[in-house]
């Protein structure tokens, strides 16, 4: 069999579908099972195939456990959802090749560079892309935003506005980074789903622009082939040691073309379903190269101003008892 594992599947629930739809398309009875710390309370984990409950990723059976669940389940590939997998299933994606399963995770060193901000602004910079200008904290203009280097889900961000704004926690805190205030008013923020193939070469882009967030995820956004695909495409058709969906985080001046680089997650985002309903098939490209064995072409023929709404919906579990 070629099964599927969704990791950390929480309400995941559109990726799972999509991936339901493209594995089922080589055999009806492949499946796409999920995994999560707490699956009963997670409704991407009741629409999968089947689900296991899996521990922390900092606990040290994490993953022998997540070996056997692959060993009893038959899986093929692995999907990582959340930041705090990728480092440990870059660190063990050999003890998984060895039995059959591969992990869509990028490289190791890849993995650490997209954790720390202060690493991905140099690649950023190396591959000609513009950043956030850095402050000195002992010379700052306002207004100036502060983040840590290894930060999330936007915890401990801070738009200060004037010098007293500013306390001592800004200033002792040796992971908090001063750099230029990106206004929003004159930037639209943008994500960028972006594949990149076994080999480490760029094989689609699609720009949706985040019109609103809710919980850190894109809750409303739009398809747009505007200049940022060219921009990635001249400046990162490569990029050693990458695999897969790669989650980019650009703001752009429409005014000055000014398109400035923030982030990368090496894995799917939030919102990728927007782009998979595009025309971006990443689910699809996954099997081709990982199960089939075949090559990925370049795709630019996904649907521009496609306009995402999402709204909650329900997942009914019959008999729970907490």
């Amino acid at each position: 069999m070629n099964n599927i594992l969704v990791t950390s599947a929480g309400q995941r629930v559109s990726l799972v579908k999509a991936f339901q739809k493209e594995i089922k398309k080589l055999n009806e009875n492949n499946k796409v099972y999920t995994v999560d710390l707490n699956p009963m309370l997670a409704p991407a984990c009741h629409i999968s195939d089947g689900y296991r409950t899996v521990k922390r990723v900092t606990e040290k059976d994490y993953i022998s456990d997540l070996l056997q669940i692959c060993k009893e389940l038959e899986i093929k590939i692995i999907i990582p959802t959340i930041d705090t997998e990728l480092l440990i299933l870059a660190e063990n994606k050999q003890l998984f090749l060895e039995v059959g399963v591969v992990p869509i995770v990028s490289g190791l060193n890849f993995v650490k560079a997209c954790r720390d901000k202060r690493v991905i602004n140099q690649f950023f910079v190396e591959n000609n892309i513009d950043i956030p200008q850095d402050l000195d904290k002992n010379n700052l203009t306002f207004p100036l935003f502060i983040k840590p280097y290894d930060g999330s889900l936007s915890k401990d961000t801070f738009l200060i506005q004037n010098e007293s704004e500013l306390t001592d926690y800004h200033f002792e805190n040796p992971k908090l980074m001063f750099m230029e205030y990106i206004d929003h008013a004159k930037h639209d923020e943008y994500t960028v789903d972006t594949y990149y193939d076994k080999t480490g070469a760029l094989k689609c882009v699609v720009p949706r622009k985040r019109i609103f967030v809710r919980a850190g995820e894109v809750n409303k956004g739009i398809t747009h082939k505007n200049e940022i695909v060219e921009y990635v495409k001249e400046r990162l058709s490569f990029i050693e040691n990458a695999v897969g969906c790669l989650t980019m985080q650009f703001f752009f001046n429409q005014e000055t073309k000014r398109i400035i680089g923030i982030e990368i997650n090496p894995r799917f985002g939030g919102g990728y379903p927007l782009s998979y309903l595009a025309g971006a098939n990443y689910p699809k490209y996954i099997i081709d190269e990982y199960i089939l064995g075949k090559e990925v072409d370049y795709f630019n023929d996904w649907e521009n101003n496609l306009l995402m709404l999402r709204y909650d919906d329900e997942v009914l579990v019959h008999n729970y008892e907490d």
